[in-house]
This record gives structure tokens, C-alpha cells and sequence, in this order.
């Protein structure tokens, strides 16, 4: 698999703080969630700025000092790191109320690289501040933790799935979990445009693009999905589901 060129860092594109976390239309999925509106008020002094992320631009690179946690607002993200074959191998999406950033906490240095797959915009969280903010207010460490332990979840489901299933199984337990996570910010339950290309797929779920394109063919064959490019549409949401239970 060819190792893709990611276009370098550029300069900050910040704008106003113009809409407040208490109003924000993602704050049930973010670190407002379930938080008293004093708590609430003193993370929308933190948070000062979004930043505003181009498609096909990094947010930051491997080896970038580490400065803040930087929640999705708008977009889609993909993270990437060096294999130890010299490839770039996708370490997950993350789209809209999720985190970006936490590899940087152990050591102050980021070790992957995050890249906009579409226009996004994301709101920087200063981490010193967040974590002095933190010790001062349990609710907010709490639900901080939360999210950080939704990451770790979510990470720990890749493996799994990595490690039992086959590639017609790694590829619809991929779609059922993108569309959950979608569904739950409000889009379709049977239908979704990809922002990710075969290749970054197959890159995350350990597999070819050769092979996730056949799945995609395969299961579009067998009348459980419709395929147009990077449109994706549920057609048997039951038999779907069917394929990664009987992998279980």
C-alpha cells in the first residue's frame, strides 16, 4: 500500500468564539454534557478559539509539540502514524463531540498525525488550562475522563475486531459502527456518504484496497447494500447485522 503525502501544517486559521458550549448543537456529545451551567461557564472561558481545518490539511503532525485537546465540531478527521514498515497506517476516524489529540498527554509530543478529510472545525482546549480547570471542578474531570474512556472503548473494539473477524466481517462491523456513531449526532441509520477513501478503510481494518473494494461488491451482490461510489445505503439492515453476529 502506497504511503500517503500529507500536505504540511499550516498556519492557524482561527475564529471568534461565536457560539457558546450551553448552546453549542453537539454539547450532548461533548464535555458540556450533564454539566451544571457554572461548570459550563468557566469551559467557555477556557475554550477561547476554533480553528478552522481545510480538507486534506493536518490539524497536527507526529512529533508536534503537544498543547491542547481539540474536540471536532464540524467535520471529519482521520489520525495516522508510521508503521514500522515505513507506511502510514489510519489509526481511526473521528468526526463530530469526539477528541483529538490524546497522544500527546503522555509525553508532551504528539505521535500521531491528524488530517481534515473534509472543511472542519474544531474547538481548542488549552490542556494546561483544562487540567488546572479540572482538579478545581470534579464534574467537568469526570466527564473529561468519560470521553477519554469512550477513545479508549472504541480502540479496544478495533482490536477485537481485528483479531476474530474475517474481511466481510471487519467491513460491516466498520459501517454498522460509522453509521451508529452518525446516527447518534442526528444523520441517516440506513444511509452514509464516506468521507474516507477504500484505501483508508482497508488501512484501518487491516486489509487491502483490493479486498474492501470486493467486500463492497460482494455485499452489494448479495442485496445488502446499495454502493454508488462513496454513497453507501442499507438495504437489509437485519441480514447486516446477521454477518458480524454470527461472528461472535
Amino acid at each position: 500500500m502506497a504511503r500517503t503525502t500529507i500536505p504540511p501544517l499550516l498556519p492557524p486559521r482561527h475564529e471568534p468564539f461565536k457560539v457558546a458550549c450551553s448552546t453549542c448543537g453537539i454539547r450532548q456529545l461533548c464535555l458540556p454534557m450533564g454539566l451544571p451551567p457554572i461548570d459550563i461557564e468557566q469551559l467557555e472561558r477556557m475554550v477561547k478559539a476554533r480553528r478552522l481545518v481545510p480538507r486534506n490539511t493536518a490539524l497536527f503532525s507526529a512529533g508536534d509539540a503537544f498543547e491542547a485537546i481539540h474536540v471536532v465540531r464540524t467535520g471529519f478527521f482521520k489520525t495516522s502514524a508510521c508503521a514500522e514498515d515505513g507506511r502510514d497506517q489510519v489509526t481511526g476516524f473521528q468526526m463530530a463531540g469526539e477528541l483529538l489529540g490524546l497522544d500527546g498527554i503522555v509525553d508532551g509530543v504528539h505521535t500521531c498525525q491528524a488530517v481534515a478529510l473534509e472543511d472542519s472545525q474544531v474547538c481548542v482546549v488549552p490542556y494546561e488550562r483544562l487540567e488546572g480547570l479540572s482538579r478545581d471542578f470534579e464534574r467537568l474531570q469526570h466527564q473529561f475522563h468519560r470521553l477519554m474512556s469512550r477513545e479508549i472503548v472504541r480502540d479496544q473494539g478495533v482490536m477485537l475486531m481485528l483479531g476474530t473477524m474475517r474481511a466481510e466481517e471487519r467491513v460491516v462491523a466498520f459501517l454498522i459502527n460509522l453509521m451508529r456513531r452518525l446516527r447518534a449526532r442526528g444523520f441517516s441509520s440506513s444511509s452514509v456518504v464516506l468521507r474516507m477513501t477504500r484505501e483508508e478503510i482497508g488501512s484501518y481494518l487491516g486489509l487491502t484496497l483490493e479486498t474492501v473494494s470486493r467486500t463492497f461488491s460482494r455485499l452489494q451482490d448479495d442485496g445488502l447494500l446499495e454502493v454508488k461510489a462513496r454513497e453507501v445505503r442499507v438495504l437489509k439492515p437485519r441480514m447486516l447485522l446477521q454477518v458480524i453476529r454470527q461472528a461472535a
